[in-house]
């Protein structure tokens, strides 16, 4: 099948119809350059519907078959992907393929870019008032290779969502930590 013929059969159904169609063309035996095409089609739609975790999986596939300019591009999604569903040790797995892939100077670029995506997805899941989420991303984030003032500030912010959770012995362990 050509990416034309697969766009045709595609068009016009819903999502899950969509997943189960793709999955189904991925079994076959297809080239590298149509897998690529359908792996993406899939992940973007497992992505729109919030699927996180089956969508970083996929950009792990596209990856292992991705030519190596654009491995380190795909094994950051899969990363970002495993960050948003919460599945922070497949995400420091995945983390480590990419350090392993790419060259050192690279490397510094790509860890300060998932620190950022930890920060900016925690301030995402407290505007959304996902409280525990916030909480343990930014857990999380303490455990990278970040700045003094970084740390300071996420403390801060780790102590009022214990408050609001009402973590009674994490709030006590962070005020101790703090000197408040």
């Amino acid at each position: 099948m050509t990416k034309i013929e697969i766009e045709k059969e595609l068009a016009g159904k819903g999502d899950y119809v969509l997943i189960d169609n793709i999955t189904r063309f991925a079994k076959e035996n297809i080239p590298t350059d149509i897998r690529k095409f359908i792996y993406t089609k899939l992940a973007e739609i497992y992505e729109r519907r919030n699927m996180f975790g089956d969508a970083a999986d996929i950009y792990g596939k596209i990856a292992e078959i991705s030519a190596p300019a654009e491995k380190s591009r795909n094994f950051v999604k899969e990363t970002q992907c495993y960050i948003k569903a919460g599945f922070f040790d497949r995400a420091d797995m995945a983390l480590k393929k990419i350090i392993s892939e790419v060259k050192a100077g690279e490397r510094a670029t790509i860890m300060i870019s998932i620190k950022e995506f930890y920060k900016n997805q925690a301030q995402i899941y407290e505007k959304e008032k996902r409280r525990n989420r916030a909480a343990k991303t930014y857990e999380k984030l303490l455990t990278l290779n970040i700045s003094d003032a970084e740390k300071s500030e996420i403390n801060k912010k780790l102590l009022a969502l214990y408050k609001e959770l009402g973590m009674i012995g994490e709030l006590m362990k962070m005020r101790n930590k703090l000197g408040i």
